[in-house]
């Protein structure tokens, strides 16, 4: 059946008519359209076949990173209306890093169900999806990726860059050395917060590659949003022009039935892991391209990370890996430029599909780089292997280590062993959470030297629970002051992806769960092998057995309560980080709204 598309041609019927124009149902129809019709819209517009796109509001108060999409949602309005669609913007819960505790990653799948239910359950027939901080951007992408109708990606941008004292601020990295230069006595708490301030100098996400610059530039590497879209930062006019042709090609992909399970191949996220490594990108980054992966129903697992990504070069010289900021990688060329010199070299699927009907190489093919020194070419990289390195031993099954934030200093005192290279061994001193560890990190009687390995345990998504950015741990006072200001870290929980410390992280299955890590004491000796990829307490297997026993006995490793009903859901059914975190009774359900219609509602 077809109906007229408002320019005199004839369209397909789209979802949204069956509640405003389904005249086999009259009285539903009536009941629907009757309370739309009562803030202004008419009967001829909710009745005229027009697509009727959703605005996925990620931005409000709570939100101050995502804040100025309440304003930008006005483009992108003009962009749906411009090709003939409607708009219906929604909010969507909120997600701020910074704000939310105990972590903003125990709402990311409370946001995803809710935009689920948003996405099938109501009249709309598209969505863009208005992106940022760090979470916002996946669980946008994984209620899509479930529901299955249309759907864009908007970014909004990070920050402009942040300076102090004439040196570039970074928002995150900034913070972090702020941190030691506290513990140092170099700066009092007055300097420490001016700092910390520095870093956020206008609306926008971090100005760092942190996980929401990374989150965002995935989007884009996946083929999500419209190309160049990541990289604008929130202020420029630029970003504004993006939300217009965002609205604009939201109706088009409606029309045309483009929906994410057309764009979200396994081409598509073998693109997004190499831009990953090529941007230096967060180890946050495989936990959320999983989860995506799974609710869209392509096979993922975290050992690709590595067969894939691990000897993709560095190429984005941007802290924390790097130098430079937001601005001017975005002035560089941004995620196209990038994108480009991985295909010249031949790491992308040129072919994959994206959100604007063009094939990923016919959109890079003209990208190139601006500014070498922010941009480095694929044959001259800043690091040859900028990839994840997957361990596995008895502290884990999996985790990850991000290469392309060692430093020079680092490899030099844990990796430089002629006689071992790449590998090796420490005592290690074990916090049960981050308040152990900040009660005790002080403590001289832990005897933590320049070669001890820091454990951070009952940080995982049962643990905490959700995950908290708390395994990047700065060594004692002590040893700042002597210079050391990096110790080996290792645990179960995540980092920020604004940090440079080189941690062994997202340990799965983490100690709430049965891992190794629960069954880890301080003074042990734990071995790493990053050419082996193994991690292992040095223990015989019958002693590893008999503290199995023991904590078995003891009732498993012991946490803290959950706080409130969320807590105790997620906790119920959550998996793992290398699984992506996901809901594991969620996964089944995929492209519900092609199997499905929802009841009404009287």
């Amino acid at each position: 059946m077809t109906t007229s598309n408002g320019s005199g041609g004839a369209a397909r019927r789209f979802r949204s008519q069956l509640w405003f124009d389904n005249p086999d149902n009259p009285g539903m129809t009536a009941l629907y359209l009757e309370r739309y019709l009562n803030y202004g819209l008419t009967r001829a517009e909710l009745t005229s076949g027009k697509p009727i796109i959703g605005i996925a509001q990620t931005g409000s108060d709570l939100s101050p990173c995502n804040r100025h999409h309440l304003e930008l949602a006005g483009r992108v309005r003009e962009g749906i209306r411009t090709a003939g669609g409607i708009a219906m913007e929604f909010p969507v819960h909120p997600i701020q890093e910074t704000g939310k505790r105990p972590t903003a990653a125990l709402d990311r799948n409370l946001a995803y169900l809710g935009l689920v239910e948003v996405l099938f359950g109501y009249p709309l027939d598209g969505v863009v999806l208005m992106t940022g901080c760090d979470k916002t951007t996946p669980a946008c992408l994984m209620a899509a990726a479930t529901v299955n109708t249309p759907a864009i990606v908007l970014s909004g941008g990070p920050m402009l860059d942040g300076y102090h004292d004439g040196k570039l601020a970074g928002s995150g990295t900034v913070l972090w050395q702020a941190r030691q230069d506290v513990a140092a006595g170099r700066i009092d708490y007055n300097e420490f917060i001016d700092i910390a301030a520095s870093s956020a100098p206008s609306i926008g996400h971090c100005n760092t590659m942190g996980t929401a610059s990374t989150m965002n530039a995935l989007a884009e590497a996946l083929g999500m949003s419209l190309p160049g879209c990541a990289a604008i930062p929130a202020p420029y006019r630029e970003r504004a022009r993006i939300a217009y042709e965002t609205g604009v090609r939201a109706v088009e992909i409606v029309r045309e039935d483009l929906k994410p399970s057309d764009i979200l191949t396994r081409a598509a996220f073998e693109n997004a892991i190499v831009a990953c490594s090529a941007i230096g990108g967060s180890t946050n980054a495989p936990i959320h391209l999983n989860a995506i992966a799974r609710h869209v129903g392509v096979p993922l697992v975290i050992e690709d990370w590595e067969k894939i990504g691990y000897d993709v070069p560095l190429l984005v010289n941007m802290q924390p890996a790097g130098e430079y900021l937001g601005e001017e990688y975005y002035r560089a060329g941004g995620l196209p430029a990038v994108m480009h010199e991985l295909l010249k070299a031949g790491r992308l699927h040129g072919d994959a599909i994206t959100i604007n009907g063009k094939t990923y190489a016919e959109n890079v093919a003209g990208a190139k780089t601006a500014d070498p020194k922010v941009i480095w070419p694929y044959d001259k990289p800043m690091k040859p292997h900028a990839g994840f390195k997957v361990l596995r031993g008895n502290l884990f099954d999996s985790a990850i280590m991000k290469t392309s934030v060692i430093s020079e200093e680092f490899r030099q005192r844990y990796l430089a062993n002629p006689k071992d290279p790449n590998a090796f061994e420490g005592r290690a001193v074990v916090f049960d959470g981050p308040e152990d560890y900040h009660h005790r990190i002080e403590d001289p009687a832990l005897g933590i030297d320049e070669h001890s390995i820091l454990f951070m345990r009952g940080a995982g998504p049962i643990g905490y629970p959700g995950s908290a950015e708390v395994v990047n741990m700065q060594p004692p006072a002590a040893l700042i002051k002597k210079g050391v200001t990096s110790l080996a870290c290792i645990g179960d929980g995540r980092q920020s992806g604004t940090s440079g410390s080189p941690s062994i992280l997202n340990a799965s299955p983490e100690a709430a769960a049965g891992g190794g890590l629960a069954l880890l004491k301080t003074g042990d000796r734990v071995r790493i092998d990053l050419n082996k990829g193994t991690a292992d307490i040095l223990i015989s297997q019958s002693e590893l057995a008999d503290r199995a026993a023991a904590l078995k006995k003891d009732g498993g490793y012991h946490y803290p309560p959950s706080q409130t009903p969320w807590q105790e859901i997620q906790r119920a059914m959550v998996d793992q980080l290398a699984e992506g975190m996901v809901l594991e009774p969620a996964v089944k359900y995929q492209r519900v709204a092609e199997k499905f219609v929802p009841r009404d509602n009287h």
